[in-house]
């Protein structure tokens, strides 16, 4: 199992768990559940595959992805009690999902010989796009829409991606390096609260 496999397989797993949770805590039951956490670890991925022409979608491809995110999911289930561990579960999950599967994203579209503006476009997709659909069947303005640093995390990891592959930098070192600063951005934009600017609204 390569380096790329390990991320796409950790990035469902993740995201299936901040779906499951989200869906918890909307006081879903198991069916609901077990919905948002699929449509937040496999969205993403099958919007981007139907977009590139690479159909059937990878889930059709390789099951392990959807077993992967019933797993995840029924496991948060029955245990999401034992995750008051972490005192925001749901922002980690989303970190971990948000840098493993930009870089899935980019480079199967770099694969696809997409540019510079498509690949990080892809990349972006991939990692926004599942929960984006979590938000809206949870009832919630979407993360992304958000003034927090999110889908901008995205973009400079899809970039530093494409960059570092026109290196000599080894891919699987390329890979680990630009998921790694999707994760600490999001992170550090949690913990010290870092925003983008915001259009200035004056009162009457």
């Amino acid at each position: 199992m390569n380096l790329l496999y390990t991320f796409d397989l950790l990035g469902t797993a993740a995201f299936a768990a901040s779906g499951a949770l989200a869906g918890i805590r909307r006081d879903m039951d198991v069916f609901g559940v077990l919905v948002l956490g699929l449509v937040t670890a496999i969205g993403g991925g099958t919007l981007r595959d139907v977009l590139l022409g690479d159909t059937p979608p990878f889930i059709f491809k390789d099951e392990t992805y959807l077993y992967l995110s019933v797993a995840v999911s029924l496991l948060v289930f029955l245990f999401h009690r034992r995750l008051i561990f972490l005192s925001h579960p749901l922002t980690y999950f989303d970190a971990v999902g948000l840098g493993t599967f930009v870089v899935i994203g980019t480079h199967k579209a770099l694969a696809f010989k997409l540019g510079f503006f498509g690949a990080v476009m892809m990349g972006v997709m991939t990692a926004t796009a599942g929960g984006m659909l979590r938000d809206l069947l949870s009832a919630k303005v979407p993360m992304i829409l958000h003034k927090e640093v999110y889908a901008s995390a995205c973009l400079a990891g899809g970039a530093l991606l494409y960059v570092l592959q026109r290196t000599a930098v080894p891919p699987d070192a390329a890979a680990l390096v630009s998921a790694s600063t999707v994760i600490i951005l999001r992170l550090l934009a949690v913990r010290y609260n870092w925003s983008l600017p915001r259009a200035a609204h004056r009162t009457t």
